[in-house]
């Protein structure tokens, strides 16, 4: 198992509360790893620390390790708009850019590095093709993608950060503002995803993170209670917390 992103004692604090607490946590290559636990208990927090998305919010201060390839993200000579292309982002709520559907698909390439048209051509075919969506809007690449149905835009902001081609993908509750028909569509898509990529979702679905995940890292106020396969965590639980947060007892 090789290990791509580890976190190590990590603490994160929004001003005087202890949002993150002594969180050591390792993300193993090209699987799926599923973030659980009750609203605020510090999840999405953590998916956003690992590619420094926390920079942007006032009066954050973070202590501890957190390495990508065994760098330190954290240390001050690091490029986080290249950090930012390795580890991409999909949103709970699709965000496309209001322009065409090709230019939300070109435009990461453009901004890290000058392509030919024909260049850019294949590499927006492949990411819709990459994201199951390629089919359904290679007639309409050139109108507004806000045109798109929600699931259809979901699928695009995924083909959107797997057109700058990153290592690790990272989801945050991406299904949570769709219907069941599209929820089973990024289901397959992600499972397909893991081939290539690494990918980490957030999800307050639990049968959700038992049917795609590989890993589950359960979360309360700020605590990594459990981490460890899937089916061990929703089977044989080894704390009484996450026994109790499955079964429906509190969350």
């Amino acid at each position: 198992m090789s290990i791509i992103v580890s976190a190590k004692d990590l603490n994160l604090y929004y001003g005087a509360f202890q949002a993150l607490i002594d969180v050591c946590l390792d993300i193993p290559e090209k699987e799926i790893t599923a973030l659980i636990g009750p609203s605020g208990c510090g999840k999405s927090t953590f998916l956003k620390t690992l590619n420094r998305m926390n920079d942007l919010i006032p009066g954050v201060k973070i202590t501890g390790e957190l390495t990508y390839h065994g760098e330190n993200i954290y240390n001050g000579g690091l490029d986080v708009t290249v950090l930012r292309k390795n580890i991409g982002m999909v949103f709970q709520k699709p965000n496309p850019f209001p322009m065409s559907i090709y230019d939300n698909i070109a435009y990461g390439p453009r901004l890290h590095g000058k392509l030919k048209k024909a260049a850019l051509d294949d590499l927006v075919e492949r990411s819709l093709k990459g994201a199951v969506l390629w089919d359904e809007v290679k007639d309409r690449l050139k109108k507004s993608a806000m045109g798109l149905s929600g699931g259809q835009q979901q699928r695009l902001c995924i083909a959107r950060a797997l057109s700058v081609e990153p290592d690790v993908l990272l989801m945050d509750e991406p299904t949570s503002a769709l219907d069941p028909a599209s929820t089973a569509k990024i289901e397959d898509l992600m499972s397909e995803l893991k081939k290539n990529y690494t990918v980490v979702i957030v999800t307050h679905n639990m049968q959700q993170a038992a049917r795609i995940s590989d890993r589950t890292a359960f979360f309360l106020v700020g605590v990594l209670v459990e981490v460890g396969q899937t089916n061990d965590v929703f089977s044989i639980p080894r704390d009484k917390r996450t026994e109790d947060y499955i079964s429906g007892r509190f969350g």
